[in-house]
């Protein structure tokens, strides 16, 4: 009994500095929000009195409401079109690319082991009015003008923000994929199944919980990304996230920038666990 209490307790050793830091830097903060949410401005008292002003003013603005649907667009094409590209490249690396599995994953992490900042700045002299893309067009006498629409739009930051996140897919979409029984697979296509109907009935079905946490990976911080949308977003490309940000700096308005963020936690939240909730009690009959 004694041997069995130390494992316990070497377990929750462990674990105890990641628990703290975890209460510490998100539980805390997303409390300071929600408390201040509920504060009027003063610039020398952080607590004042109980109020829900900034609920009223803030979330009454269409622009808040505008923003934010853009910002789930924009996660949600993000989502789409990163699943789209690493599905199929996790799926050779799980059953084409053999002895090569582990050099394939580290040149597709590779690239983004550089700054996040510096990728970013990639895909600007790449889409600029006069960045790579656009000589390369006026060279091959495709265009006689540099496109002005290739930055500074929502669609730039989608490219940008996919690249962004191609890693993060990968990796929990190959996890699901490699862990599949190749004899399901074997039996299957014994029992007159065609490759194509195999893949629709065996394997998409059994890497769906890696394709939904790569969704989950990509969509919640994309929602919440500013940095994309100011360098290369624009005026049409801006987020909710943006507009939180110049509540917090530039207006200094803290109780209107936490409530904006609790709405959008809240909207974005409440969908995403009701799927979570559906898709584990699926999961729990089929097991």
């Amino acid at each position: 009994m004694a041997g069995g209490q130390a494992r316990i307790l070497k377990r929750y050793a462990l674990v105890a500095p990641l628990s703290v830091t975890t209460i510490l830097a998100v539980l805390v903060s997303l409390a300071l929000i929600l408390a201040l949410s509920f504060q009027t401005i003063d610039v020398v008292k952080l607590f004042t009195t109980l109020t829900t002003d900034a609920y009223v003013e803030n979330l009454g603005e269409p622009l808040f409401w505008r923003l934010l649907l853009r910002s789930i667009w924009v996660a949600l094409a993000v989502t789409g079109v990163t699943i789209a590209l690493t599905y199929p490249a996790a799926y050779f690396i799980s059953f084409k690319a053999q002895k090569y599995k582990n050099a394939l994953l580290v040149i597709m992490s590779a690239p983004f082991f550089t700054s996040y900042l510096l990728r970013i700045f990639g895909w600007k002299i790449i889409l600029g009015y006069g960045g790579i893309l656009n000589a390369a067009l006026i060279d091959l006498g495709l265009i006689k003008e540099p496109l002005e629409s290739l930055v500074y739009r929502p669609s730039t930051v989608v490219i940008a923000l996919a690249h962004a996140y191609l890693a993060f897919a990968i990796l929990p979409i190959y996890v699901a994929l490699d862990r599949i029984d190749r004899s399901l697979i074997e039996a299957a296509a014994d029992l007159g199944a065609r490759p194509l109907k195999n893949f629709i009935k065996i394997t998409l079905p059994l890497s769906m919980p890696g394709v939904i946490s790569a969704a989950l990976l990509i969509f919640v911080p994309t929602v919440g990304d500013y940095i994309t949308p100011t360098l290369i977003g624009g005026p049409d490309g801006a987020m909710v996230a943006n507009l939180i940000q110049s509540a917090f700096g530039k207006a200094n308005d803290c109780p209107a920038g936490s409530a904006m963020a609790v709405a959008t936690i809240t909207t974005v939240a409440l969908p995403l666990l009701l799927i979570y909730v559906m898709f584990g009690r699926k999961m729990k009959a089929a097991s």
